[in-house]
């Protein structure tokens, strides 16, 4: 393990909330939810004004709702997030060359690889530069930790939340992580952490004293030789520019249970073509087909078939998905499907069984992750139904958003990033002529278009 704290670990603040924010005036400083809008959605993040009524990730939408009744709740744009993180993951690149992507808004970044720190006032130097690009170049803000290793840099970033930096010098560490919770040591969730406080392990410092040969006979060789060493605030984990994906899937969860086997036939197909479509976009093909299965009584089945080698052929991995249906009973409902391909390789192998002719070509068509939202659907009745939350445009106001749409009826905001004041709210036709999906504007002017 290093000496000194060139291990920058970069955590957007409330990324999702924080950039409909910066790009809907009116909802500047309010609390903001964004997830799936269904009776079952989920959180996918809220803003800091949300959580202060105990509003928080992974949470279902529905009981966000009962503590944060006010807030605005939005469908998530992801397309317009991943501009952005581009964006912020090019600052880090130019920082160097070992950047280890985590998700779309966090990140390690090894300051000593590519020259940008050496000691600790270089690397706290390097820091508050990167917060200020991030923030001239997307508007938004993100708290970054520094420290001799990833373990303590992640704990320093969350510390420095929201919008901050901290630093953790060396030789502090153990008098730092020693009062703090066994959770926040990497590999430590609900399972174990309940385990050891079973053990009365409570605290990291609580580890320490326990001994080696106790944490390892309570977790087992390889998980506690290392959760041994991280108490001691050793970490030898080193900075991964390139991470290999392990799998490609997709999934979809229904608000309403789906009975009729042949839905969830068809449901499976649909869900193995946009699988398809991912592994193409993404240059790679898999041998292992995965079906996985969510029942109405919240029991998880999951079912693989491995082919004879890889394939990125429609056909294959919807035939493949089909057998996997097949075994699996939904007479008493289904409330989420998966399709899946992992053992993945960088070519393709024929498969003979394939019936592939007249097959379209997918990689032609619409991108996974643009498909997966549409500013604007039709309902069973023919009505035309407009996402929470996302772009439009119309003839004659300009661009706006959509604030909520049923009942025949969608209301649109009309602002742009750049206004001081909130924009007017006006309300049409749903069918109204004048009335069509829009991009994402940039936060910035001059920026990139999400």
């Amino acid at each position: 393990m290093r000496t000194v704290p060139t291990i920058l670990h970069l955590d957007m603040d409330a990324f999702y909330a924080s950039a409909e924010q910066a790009s809907k005036p009116s909802l500047r400083g309010k609390a903001v939810v964004v997830g799936g809008l269904g009776p079952r959605g989920v959180v996918a993040t809220a803003s800091y004004e949300a959580r202060v009524f105990g509003v928080h990730s992974a949470m279902p939408m529905a009981q966000a709702r009962r503590l944060a009744p006010n807030a605005a709740y939005l469908t998530p744009r992801f397309t317009f997030y991943r501009a952005i993180s581009e964006q912020v993951m090019a600052m880090l690149r130019d920082l160097s060359p070992l950047v280890e992507p985590l998700s779309l808004d966090e990140a390690f970044v090894d300051l000593e690889a590519g020259g940008a720190a050496w000691d600790e006032e270089s690397a706290r130097l390097a820091g508050v530069r990167l917060r200020a690009d991030i923030r001239a170049v997307t508007a938004l803000t993100g708290s970054v930790g520094l420290a001799a290793c990833k373990m303590l840099a992640k704990i320093a970033s969350e510390q420095a939340k929201p919008d901050g930096l901290v630093l953790i010098e060396p030789g502090t560490e153990r008098a730092l992580l020693g009062p703090m919770s066994v959770r926040i040591l990497p590999g430590v969730g609900p399972a174990t952490g309940d385990h050891l406080r079973r053990a009365g392990i409570i605290t990291v410092e609580e580890i320490v004293e326990a001994g080696e040969d106790e944490v390892v006979r309570l977790l087992g060789k390889a998980h506690g030789h290392g959760l041994y060493a991280m108490a001691l605030a050793r970490d030898d984990r080193a900075v991964v520019a390139e991470r290999d994906t392990k799998s490609v899937s997709v999934e979809d969860t229904y608000d309403v249970d789906i009975h009729d086997r042949v839905r969830v036939r068809m449901e499976v197909q649909r869900l193995a073509d946009r699988c398809v479509r991912r592994l193409r976009g993404a240059g790679l093909s898999g041998r292992t087909i995965v079906l996985k299965v969510r029942r109405y009584d919240f029991s998880t089945l999951t079912r693989s078939e491995t082919l004879r080698g890889p394939t990125d052929d429609p056909a294959v991995v919807r035939e493949a998905a089909a057998r996997l249906l097949e075994a699996v009973d939904t007479t008493g409902g289904v409330r989420l499907l998966g399709v899946g391909v992992s053992g993945l390789a960088d070519y393709t192998q024929e498969d003979l069984f394939a019936q592939a002719a007249g097959e379209p070509d997918l990689a032609e068509e619409e991108s996974g992750s643009a498909a997966e939202e549409p500013v604007v659907e039709e309902s069973a009745g023919g009505e035309r139904l407009w996402r929470a939350g996302h772009d439009v445009r119309h003839t004659e106001y300009g661009h706006g958003w959509v604030q909520g749409s049923g009942l025949g009826r969608v209301t649109v905001r009309f602002e742009t990033p750049d206004d001081v004041e909130p924009g007017r709210v006006r309300t049409f036709r749903t069918d109204d002529p004048g009335l069509e999906p829009a991009e994402p504007l940039p936060l910035v002017s001059g920026g990139v278009r999400g």
